[in-house]
């Protein structure tokens, strides 16, 4: 859901929304000219105001105002005439299309409503702007801040949090913004969508009444018990219940009025309302919820519909998908091919006994389809569905890989997402097709080479998705082929298909390079190479999502170096420094690439600066801890002969072989067993301080906290080794997976074959060998596999290993797209391109080479340089 936001600003790679807002979308006409003595300040996507001379505290009780799209220019108006005379600092969001992504469904709840920020000096004047704004704002309407304290009953909120930007590393070792104790200890800053404050907060008198109310029981006492939510978005909750407090289940659905808006602006409460007059038309319609119930509870709207007891489709095909075990059996594939096609058959039969009634679904895919243990069908979450013959015939786009071009309307819509979720129960890939329509061609090809399904169904699929003149999906230009890409520069294009026998990798390897190289973008300060999200979260500068990362793949990957692009990572560090320490995600990451490109000087100032962050870190993992920082400082000592490099690598490593931070820490609710994230990139540190020192408690250090990793894997049916994701599905990933704790147990048996661990290298190694993998990047697709498989190769060819290795490069054809001209891949949930080095086209780059040169080193640190002993 954290992607959404960040779509909206380009059809080719994800954005920051900051990147909506253009000058006549903006809000600037409605505080232009600026008054003297003001300074405004653009950061990111919010416009901060500032009165010069006037020190604000660093933390204290501060306004948020809320505001709809129709609304915000008037409150935005009347914060200005009320702050710029006063000399009252305050911020606001930039744009109205930003204001639109921050109210959407799925924007994170905790910033929901908030337009402008204001900093009151003190009580006295949180209190006058409280009481006379409040007074000028009376009569506007905006979402409720779920994280503040309402003020009255207008857009005005209150919450105790920081000033100014401090940071701190939480429990887990992850940096977060901080505020001051009245001792001066830092303590994490609450972020989450419901109000609270420090105990040692002093309540502000004018905000007393309001506090009490808030706590009191409201008078409109809610009907029904609920048992727990079964999901959130921004427009509300979906809720499984007990009618009237008796003992009938049933679901209960939320919507906050202003909040959770589509595109076109409309709010949660109106999306309720359209599936209210749905479900009434289709009451009796088997596989459709019967509708009890339409109340409002305080300000929020309520549906309370039958519950429907099943599993949702996406899930089970997660769990039955044949092609994702190691080597699937025809028996298995054939069992699940006539399953499947018996589930279609019954959700075309329910949506089409909802076209009798007149309906449109418009939100056909496996999310929404619900499979009972007799395989029987439901369709759940009508929000978008409308009347056949309403004039416009068409809502807002649905879910992604199943919404219509748009030249689709009415049933036609339905009919489209049905082809769709034909394709997707036999090669779950559908989100590929926005970028490459034609990939259908290719995709029916492989599912009729390994499911047996009926002739028909084929041409079934590719008469509702093979893209026609009309069609307007595509934002990329038709690829010639079904497996052949054109490849090259200004030059006679080189076809490569990559099922051949030999594939061309030299010509792939350079058309992934062309491709990084032309996304480049060294106009911009915020990011260089267009990512995954999460670069505008910790840096567009980092390793695995940022500039170090991508130019680190280039160079050891045949590409060559870039003066300007590595100027641009040299002037972004000193513009701002990395809050992060990290390998993967802060200072050390970026540290490693200057070194080696020559820039010593400010990769040893930046090392040194972010030791009082080291000092504060509680994470052990390779990924953003304290093993990676450790490797990295072990390098550094080892290259520049730095005694005081090597003596902090070796404190790290005592850090980290506590007893009872190695062998009892907390886990987490999500996996983390692997080399990134688990205990596998302290045991690869561990192995590399044994190098070093010779010291062998090293490797009895490594092998347990190897050991701890394998703890948390289970054997599965197909004789592989596998860590357990979200609902028990296998995680064979190189980040977090079965393929990382491999490429470490084979370090450690280079010095210790009769290890314990080595035990479980063979079916480790299994767990790489899946047929369909969802993704492509290197830490959590394909390309790890790829990579990790012809690593493992070098210290013990396997057949089997051979062939699955050769299986994963045909495979990348699945996934690769073309980027203006050249060959490019998507990154996470493949919704926009990524060219980064964890999600996107340099990690496969790297893999690649890797795998056709049968040499290098996947990722730094993994060279296995040290004979063994």
């Amino acid at each position: 859901m954290r992607y959404e936001e960040f779509c909206l600003a380009d059809p080719w790679f994800y954005d920051t929304p900051a990147r909506l807002g253009t000058d006549a979308d903006s809000f600037d006409h409605v505080w232009r000219p600026l008054p003297m003595g003001w300074e405004c300040t653009r950061r990111g996507i919010w416009v901060a105001m500032s009165c010069r001379g006037r020190t604000l505290p660093r933390q204290g009780w501060k306004v948020h105002v809320s505001a709809r799209l129709d609304n915000a220019e008037r409150i935005l108006k009347a914060v200005c005439d009320y702050c710029f005379p006063r000399g009252i600092s305050f911020k606001f969001l930039h744009s109205k299309k930003i204001l639109l992504t921050k109210n959407a469904k799925y924007a994170p709840r905790e910033d929901s409503g908030k337009f402008v920020t204001i900093y009151p000096a003190d009580y006295a004047e949180l209190e006058r702007l409280l009481v006379d704004l409040s007074a000028e704002l009376a009569g506007e309407h905006g979402p409720y801040i779920l994280s503040d304290l309402r003020y009255g009953t207008g857009p005005l909120y209150v919450r105790y949090g920081a000033f100014t930007e401090r940071w701190l590393a939480d429990d887990e070792g992850q940096f977060v913004p901080a505020i001051e104790r009245p001792d001066g200890t830092l303590v994490a800053e609450q972020c989450s969508p419901v109000f609270g404050f420090p105990d040692w907060a002093e309540v502000p008198e004018v905000l007393a009444p309001h506090l009490a109310r808030r706590d009191r029981p409201h008078e409109s006492r809610f009907p029904h018990l609920v048992e727990r939510a079964l999901h959130f978005s921004n427009g509300g909750g979906v809720y499984l219940a007990r009618r009237d407090m008796g003992d009938e289940l049933v679901v209960l659905k939320e919507a906050r009025p202003h909040a959770g808006l589509d595109l076109d602006g409309t709010d949660a409460v109106a999306r309720l309302h359209r599936e209210r007059n749905s479900l009434q038309r289709l009451q009796g319609v088997p596989g459709v919820p019967v509708l009890y119930d339409w109340f409002t509870v305080w300000e929020h709207h309520y549906l309370m519909m039958e519950y429907l007891p099943g599993r949702r489709l996406d899930r089970w095909v997660a769990a039955n998908y044949p092609l994702a075990t190691c080597d699937s059996e025809q028996a298995d594939v054939a069992a699940y091919t006539r399953r499947a096609l018996g589930v279609l058959d019954q959700v075309e039969k329910l949506v089409r006994s909802i076209h009798k009634r007149g309906v449109v679904f418009a939100d056909l895919h496996p999310g929404n389809i619900l499979l009972g243990e007799d395989d029987s069908v439901s369709l759940v979450d009508f929000e978008l569905a409308f009347l056949i013959d309403e004039s416009d015939g068409r809502p807002v786009p649905a879910a992604p890989g199943f919404s219509a071009p748009d030249d689709r309307t009415g049933q036609a819509i339905d009919d489209y997402a049905l082809a769709a979720l034909r394709l997707h129960m036999f090669l779950p890939l559908t989100r590929m097709m926005r970028f490459q329509p034609d990939k259908v061609n290719l995709y029916m090809e492989a599912i009729q080479e390994r499911f047996p399904v009926p002739d028909e169904f084929g041409k079934v699929v590719l008469a509702e998705l093979a893209p026609t003149s009309g069609s307007v999906v595509n934002v990329q230009p038709q690829a010639r082929s079904r497996t052949t890409m054109n490849v090259g520069r200004d030059k006679t294009p080189t076809a490569v298909e990559f099922d051949a026998a030999r594939p061309d990798w030299h010509a792939v390897c350079g058309s992934l390079i062309e491709a990084i190289l032309l996304s480049a973008t060294p106009d911009r300060q915020d990011r260089l190479f267009p990512g995954d999200i999460e670069q505008f979260t910790v840096g567009g500068a980092c390793f695995a999502f940022g500039a170090a990362g991508v130019l680190h793949a280039l160079a050891v990957s045949g590409g060559g170096r870039y003066m300007e692009h590595e100027r641009w990572l040299l002037n972004s560090v000193r513009r701002e420094r990395p809050h992060r320490p990290g390998f993967y995600d802060g200072s050390h990451g970026i540290a490693y690439v200057l070194r080696d490109f020559g820039y010593v000087h400010e990769a040893v100032a930046l090392i040194d600066e972010s030791a009082p962050l080291v000092g504060q870190l509680h994470d052990h993992g390779l990924h953003s801890g304290l093993a990676g920082i450790g490797l990295n400082l072990l390098h550094f000592g080892q290259v520049l002969q730095s005694g005081t490099y090597l003596a902090q690598a070796l404190s790290i490593g005592d850090r980290l072989a506590e007893k009872p931070h190695l062998t009892a820490g907390r886990r987490g609710p999500y996996a983390t067993a692997g080399l990134l994230r688990g205990w596998s990139g302290p045991g690869l540190f561990f192995v590399r301080l044994y190098e070093h020192t010779s010291d062998r408690s090293w490797l009895d250090l490594a092998a347990c906290a190897v050991q701890r990793d394998l703890d948390e894997c289970v054997a599965r049916p197909d004789g592989s080794l596998q860590v357990p994701g979200e609902g028990g599905q296998p995680l064979p990933h190189l980040g977090v997976g079965a393929a990382g704790i491999a490429l470490v147990v084979q370090e450690l048996v280079r010095h210790v074959p009769d290890t314990q661990c080595a035990t479980a290298l063979p079916a480790l190694r299994r767990a790489c060998y899946p047929e369909f993998v969802a993704q492509s990047g290197l830490f959590a697709g394909r390309a790890g596999l790829l990579g990790a498989l012809a690593t493992l190769q070098r210290g013990h060819a396997d057949f089997d290993d051979e062939r699955a290795l050769t299986r994963h490069l045909a495979r990348l054809g699945w996934h690769v797209v073309r980027y203006r001209g050249e060959l490019a891949f998507p990154g996470n949930k493949s919704l926009r391109l990524s060219m980064d080095f964890a999600t996107g086209t340099a990690g496969v780059l790297r893999a690649l080479t890797v795998a056709a040169d049968r040499s290098g080193a996947l990722l730094p640190f993994l060279d296995a340089s040290a004979p063994a002993k």
